[in-house]
């Protein structure tokens, strides 16, 4: 009942033509409207201060530094920061390949990209289960990227020795189905 009410109030409001009332009884904010709107158009704006005139020049200059982009000269090195003991990081050779085709039903899935691994390190065997058991916690990481450019932008950025194994590419022989048939080769199998 009370909905039809505001429903018939609004379009009276909007028929008769008074626009300040309809903003006022439609608003949900304390907006105060002036009363005369050519009187608020001509109020000056204050002027925008420029701030190299306001703030004392080294002021300034750091301001200006921080809105710029940071360069970094040389070659980028976030071994230092990225918090893994310097053990783990001197000494290791990271291998970049290929992963083979995986022999299942998936076929030439899943192989589009190239993996990182670790070399392995001393392992022991658990006298209680048989599991082998290894004290570095990158044995078993292994990071997949997209290009082998990636990968050694990435060893090259955490310092790391690297070596890139060649993939293994294979020269299929065109053969015919006719092949399959053939008289004078075993591969046909009988029945009996």
């Amino acid at each position: 009942m009370a909905t039809r009410l505001l429903l018939r109030n609004c379009t009276n409001i909007v028929k008769n033509g008074n626009q300040q009332w309809t903003a006022k009884s439609l608003s949900t904010g304390s907006v105060r409207f002036g009363d005369d709107p050519n009187k608020a158009l001509s109020v000056r704006e204050p002027a925008v201060k420029d701030p190299s005139i306001e703030l004392n020049p080294t002021e300034y200059e750091k301001q200006r530094a921080l809105q710029g982009y940071i360069t970094i000269e040389g070659p980028e090195n976030v071994a230092v920061l990225s918090g893994v003991p310097e053990e783990h990081i001197k000494n290791r050779t990271v291998r970049i390949y290929e992963p083979a085709k995986n022999a299942m039903q998936s076929g030439t899935n899943n192989i589009n990209f190239w993996q990182m691994d670790f070399d392995t390190r001393e392992r022991w065997e658990n006298p209680l289960m048989g599991w082998t058991s290894s004290g570095d916690p990158h044995s078993n990481l292994k990071v997949e990227f997209a290009t082998k450019e990636e990968a050694i932008a990435h060893c090259e950025k955490m310092g790391w020795r690297y070596y890139i194994q060649k993939p293994n590419a294979k020269t299929p022989k065109p053969r015919s189905y006719g092949v399959n048939f053939s008289w004078d080769k075993r591969t046909r199998v009988s029945t009996k």
